[in-house]
């Protein structure tokens, strides 16, 4: 039976396993039961564009420098964001690369939807970048003025490595522009950090379609996780910001909520599963 709803997710900053949505993915099938059958879950997964260039130059520098941990997290974390950003122009650059990703993930959710249906993306930090930054590029494609980064100034080059070898068809093309994106939804998200030095009246977020809603979710204490809407009055147009408490419970709050280790915990805070989990059965049932 054809999906009704695709669930993507993106993952962040620093080093990453391929299974990084394992928990999420478990908390959803455990919550929504029967329902779940009915989503189709795939995940964007980037870092091995990265990582293996990132630990290159680690085992180079690390027998000279000291607090390994601190110092490994600075170079994983922040050079994902410094390689996606630099040296983007070239077709085959790791900005494309990434986006080649999302592409793939969104073909294939077309396809267990049978060709239509909406879709929801969960972002966590980088990761929003991430997909701001493809939806923003599309979106410069559909109205006739192709960007000079990332896929989308030239989709007929990379259409072969999205489908697998065949062209990719007009219909196609549109969904992967964000024809079905519905749900957007965000934590820990650092956008902030890569348009702050931006005039105000240049800070404009995407809208794929006039059905897309965008909810952010933040913890005060994240520094690495920022309120949206405030940033420009077209961000306040589009996106809702929603202030969690990530980790909470007696252990979270002892271990991680009131510190800025709540970067890492929103997947699994029922502030953040609740809606997402309504939302899903709003569109399953």
């Amino acid at each position: 039976m054809p999906k009704k709803a695709a669930l993507l997710t993106v993952h962040g900053m620093g080093r990453t396993e391929e299974d990084y949505n394992a928990q999420i993915v478990s908390d959803l099938r455990h919550r929504l039961g029967q329902l779940f059958g009915s989503l189709h879950v795939g995940k964007v997964y980037y870092q091995d564009v990265l990582q293996p260039n990132e630990d290159r130059v680690w085992k180079s520098v690390a027998s000279r420098v000291k607090w390994d941990d601190l110092r490994k997290f600075v170079l994983f974390g922040f050079g994902d964001a410094a390689g996606l950003e630099s040296g983007k122009e070239p077709i085959g650059s790791d900005y494309a690369k990434a986006q080649i990703k999302i592409a793939r993930e969104l073909l294939l959710a077309r396809e267990a939807m049978s060709m239509s249906g909406p879709v929801l993306i969960l972002a966590q930090s980088l990761g929003c970048q991430v997909t701001s930054n493809y939806f923003w590029d599309a979106h410069q494609a559909a109205m006739g003025n192709p960007p000079r980064v990332g896929i989308w100034q030239d989709i007929g080059r990379v259409q072969a490595q999205i489908t697998g070898g065949r062209p990719l068809t007009g219909e196609e093309i549109s969904f992967l522009q964000g024809k079905s994106f519905r749900l957007f939804i965000t934590t820990g998200c650092n956008i902030p950090i890569f348009v702050a030095a931006h005039a105000k009246e240049d800070i404009v977020p995407i809208r794929p379609n006039e059905h897309f809603e965008w909810h952010n979710y933040y913890d005060q204490d994240d520094v690495l996780g920022w309120p949206l809407a405030d940033m420009s009055d077209e961000y306040a147009r589009v996106v809702t910001d929603h202030a969690v408490n990530a980790g909470s419970g007696i252990m979270g709050w002892l271990l991680k909520s009131w510190n800025p280790m709540s970067h890492t915990q929103y997947w699994g805070d029922t502030e953040v599963l609740d809606p997402l989990e309504a939302r899903l059965r709003s569109l399953l049932a």
